[in-house]
């Protein structure tokens, strides 16, 4: 495998960003091929057989870019689709998903605690973080909330006014998630929101951003297997299956930068 090979990551849409955003602070050598599906966003609502056929054709679509590694930067796909699209990519390319690392990161520093999670409809009804947590059998009680209105609260911008901060509070605030040691970001919007949940929270619960996360494992993982591009990677791509000059706009909120995207449809 090539060390100089980009990083696929690929998301729903553009929340995905989040991650390829924690990828580049911790990795900037290397080069990112982003895809965001954004005709059929979002998964939340589709069927497991339709994320799955989604899932494995951006795959091929990574694979055919040369991808050393692909991230599935989706809890919604990484709950559908990640055996699936690891069983596709079999040995051609090594796959993460947001879930994992963070369920490892939990094994190795909460045991015995109280950790929460905040997600989507689609993400907490899954019921995949406290299927593997379970599984861990260390103890740990595990309390998840759905919180739909947060995603799109985010995508449209309003991320520290009264408006969000009240609505962030009041589902901290709910009964389930009292008593907490640590809280789990289940969705790539998350982040974004990240230093109002700690100020609320005032250091008292640890917030566990899993794109920092999973980027912290894939650093790690390429360390590892030698590689670490030793150089400077390619310039980024950013794909999206569908354009409009909304998403364009919201990519910087994602990114933190301005970037250009491609339109790439999944079928012609």
């Amino acid at each position: 495998m090539n060390s100089a090979a980009p990083i696929g990551i690929f998301d729903s849409g553009i929340g995905g960003l989040t991650v390829a955003r924690a990828v580049k602070e911790i990795l900037p050598n290397e080069q990112v091929i982003y895809f965001g599906d954004t005709a059929h966003l979002p998964y939340g609502d589709k069927s497991t057989a339709a994320i799955q056929a989604y899932s494995v054709k951006i795959a091929d679509v990574l694979l055919r870019s040369g991808c050393k590694l692909i991230l599935i930067a989706c809890n919604s796909a990484s709950t559908a689709a990640f055996e699936l699209v690891k069983a596709y990519v079999a040995s051609r390319a090594k796959v993460f998903d947001v879930i994992e690392p963070v369920i490892q990161y939990l094994k190795e520093n909460h045991k015995g605690k109280k950790v929460g999670l905040i997600g989507t409809k689609q993400t907490v009804r899954s019921g995949v973080y406290r299927h593997k947590i379970d599984a861990l059998s260390l103890g740990i009680e595990f309390a998840a909330l759905e919180t739909p209105l947060l995603a799109p609260m985010i995508e449209e911008g309003f991320l520290s006014n009264t408006i969000s901060q009240a609505i962030i509070k009041t589902y901290l605030d709910d009964p389930q998630l009292q008593g907490l040691e640590a809280l789990i970001l289940g969705c790539t919007h998350y982040p974004l929101i990240k230093e109002h949940i700690e100020a609320l929270y005032e250091g008292k619960v640890e917030v566990i951003d899993s794109s920092e996360t999973v980027a912290k494992a894939t650093k790690e993982f390429l360390a590892e297997h030698q590689l670490l591009n030793p150089g400077k990677g390619g310039k980024d791509h950013f794909l999206v299956s569908d354009y409009t000059p909304a998403f364009e706009h919201t990519t910087k909120l994602f990114f933190g930068e301005e970037v250009s995207l491609e339109k790439y449809p999944l079928w012609e």
